[in-house]
């Protein structure tokens, strides 16, 4: 009796020493606290975090392969630069972000950088490469506040409003539903059978997925569409399990030809603009939700920072898109997720989603087209922030906002928006509005047009 008591003894004193050493080591990596934190809680919401942001394996793959890049290496891309820059963001920022491949960059990528400009898509990642380079400057530098400080308010509305226009028209585009026409230069399509229909339905099963509040709704949406597409004939099932693609075709994929072309800077700088304005947004955005922010800041948001950064960099690298955090990161917060635990469970399941690539790459673009319509939708709720009975700050919105779509170019809808904003006040004498770097970046926008 007296050695059973001495083992239960020892067991419990065994048990404490490893649970003491496990929460020591959950705190080391993730800043998680055992006194306000559950580790059921962080795991729960990386989880919810990973389902409502899990379409861009879908859909980034789709997008990017519009250049000629190979489709199934951009999906292994795609998922290890998000496995890569969340994983830092958890153990270095310890904060709940995940991050993956941005919607919006991609489509500057493949639509303006690649189909519009007319460069090869080894040019695209040369500059996401450079940009990412240049965000690890800026971070470590005060650099990144000061451009970010140069940009006006409304602009910065305008140019997600604008984004999610030119996302929302190139999902009508891609599944039919817009078609070109010589007379109108486009029009309706078929809408009555094939891709359109089927994406019109996706359309309507996603959106019941959000009403219904249903957690991974938009992921859930792609999923159902997919299987509506297999009696219509458009979906081609390729299973479930398999070993990730090799990302060969597209890593490492660099061309430094053209490093010093006008075009070049301009690619870089819009890419920069928009990846600060992503990232800045989603971190205030998602860090207010959780009631992290401490007298306006962010806790290690320059660590943050780094992690984007560094992700955007070794984006270039693997072959995919400027990496950004995902504002989806929300609904994990919603769950209760408060630590880098949070972000490294979200990480732990685009792992385990590489080898579900023939699941992923069996989506239609049908499906992937009905998400890009809702997410340009949503893109759309923060025009209200821009003050229409301002008609110096309207009119630059406004032709940020109209000129992605019209133009099919991210980029001369932010370089139209911003010298007309600087040109229009400074002709109605609202001189106090222009700072001196704003002078200087639009002296610096002028030359696209002028030489």
């Amino acid at each position: 009796m007296k050695v059973y008591k001495e083992n239960c003894y020892l067991c419990r004193a065994l048990l404490t020493t490893y649970f003491i050493t496990y929460m020591r080591l959950l705190h080391t990596l993730f800043g998680f606290n055992p006194e306000i934190h559950s580790v059921r809680t962080e795991i729960v919401a990386g989880i919810t975090t990973f389902l409502t942001m899990a379409y861009i394996l879908a859909v980034n793959p789709e997008i990017l392969s519009s250049t000629g890049m190979d489709r199934e290496a951009v999906f292994t891309s795609t998922a290890l630069a998000s496995i890569l820059a969340t994983v830092i963001m958890a153990v270095w920022a310890k904060l709940p972000f995940a991050q993956a491949p941005g919607m919006g960059l991609n489509a500057f990528f493949a639509y303006t950088v690649c189909l519009s400009m007319g460069y090869s898509w080894q040019f695209a990642l040369t500059a996401v490469f450079i940009e990412g380079l240049l965000f690890i400057l800026l971070t470590v530098s005060n650099l990144r506040n000061i451009i970010v400080s140069a940009i006006p308010e409304s602009l910065k509305v305008a140019t997600t409003v604008g984004i999610g226009l030119l996302i929302a028209f190139i999902g009508f585009q891609n599944s039919g539903i817009i078609v070109s026409n010589p007379g109108t230069i486009i029009s309706l399509g078929d809408i009555t059978a094939g891709m359109p229909l089927l994406t019109l339905v996706g359309l309507l099963v996603t959106i019941m997925l959000l009403v219904f509040k249903i957690r991974g709704a938009m992921l859930a949406g792609i999923l159902i569409t997919t299987l509506i597409g297999i009696p219509m004939g458009i979906t081609t099932f390729q299973g479930f399990f398999n070993l990730p693609p090799s990302i060969a075709p597209v890593f490492c994929q660099l061309d430094f030809e053209h490093i010093w072309s006008h075009d070049m800077l301009i690619v870089i700088s819009t890419l920069l603009f928009m990846d600060l304005f992503d990232t800045i947004g989603a971190f205030i955005g998602v860090a207010s939700k959780a009631g992290m922010m401490k007298n306006g800041q962010l806790p290690r948001a320059k660590e943050a920072f780094m992690s984007d950064a560094i992700g955007t960099t070794a984006a270039g690298l693997l072959g995919t898109s400027t990496v950004v955090t995902y504002l989806e990161s929300a609904s994990g917060v919603n769950e209760g997720g408060r630590t880098g635990l949070t972000a490294f469970t979200t990480a732990v399941c685009f792992v385990l989603a590489l080898f579900l690539s023939p699941l992923f790459l069996s989506i239609p673009a049908a499906a992937t087209s009905a998400v890009l319509i809702i997410v340009g939708m949503m893109m759309l709720s923060s025009v209200a922030a821009i003050p229409f009975n301002d008609y110096t700050e309207t009119l630059p919105a406004f032709l940020c906002m109209i000129l992605m779509p019209l133009t099919y170019s991210i980029a001369d809808g932010i370089i139209i928006g911003f010298i007309s904003y600087v040109v229009i006040n400074l002709l109605c004498g609202k001189t106090q509005k222009i700072s001196i770097p704003m002078y200087v970046m639009t002296v610096l926008l002028c030359f696209k047009f002028f030489l």
